[in-house]
């Protein structure tokens, strides 16, 4: 049996990568409407963090969800972008939980690592979400480079 040069036969192709490279978009770029509400869902998440800032920030994956659970079906790219922004929001949620406990569980003392260590998550999640919100505006399908994947 022979094969064109141009296909690969099932089985034999290369390896799959433990790497999240962004997925190519559906039908070329994606349209005015979609690369808005893609910059929505990342812009969201600042004011759910200005919203309820004073209860420790937990509305910051509230915008990302609700603009994925409203979109995920219509809007391809936004359903992709949508979910990053939650994702990344969710992850730094955890992060900022494990330093409440480190903190708790070291009677205080873990306050020397969490308040630098949560610094230094809060500037990055702020430059990271604008950059995210630039980059979905310009078509591009961003890809955080600290994220869980826990909503595929």
């Amino acid at each position: 049996m022979s094969v064109p040069p141009n296909e690969v036969p099932p089985g034999n192709g290369p390896a799959p990568s433990d790497a999240f490279p962004p997925p190519p978009v559906p039908s070329g770029t994606p349209s005015a409407e979609e690369r808005q509400w893609a910059m929505f869902a990342h812009l969201s998440a600042l004011l759910g963090a200005i919203v309820t800032g004073h209860m420790f920030a937990w509305g910051c994956f509230i915008g990302p969800l609700v603009i994925w659970l409203i979109k995920k079906d219509t809007l391809p790219f936004v359903d992709d972008q949508a979910k990053e922004a939650l994702n990344f929001n969710i992850t730094l949620a955890i992060v900022g939980l494990a330093l409440l406990v480190l903190s708790i569980i070291t009677l205080g003392l873990g306050l020397l690592i969490a308040v630098p260590v949560g610094i230094i998550a809060g500037v990055a999640w702020l430059v990271l979400t604008i950059v995210a919100a630039v980059k979905a505006n310009e078509g591009v399908a961003y890809r955080y480079p600290i994220s869980l994947r826990l909503i595929k």
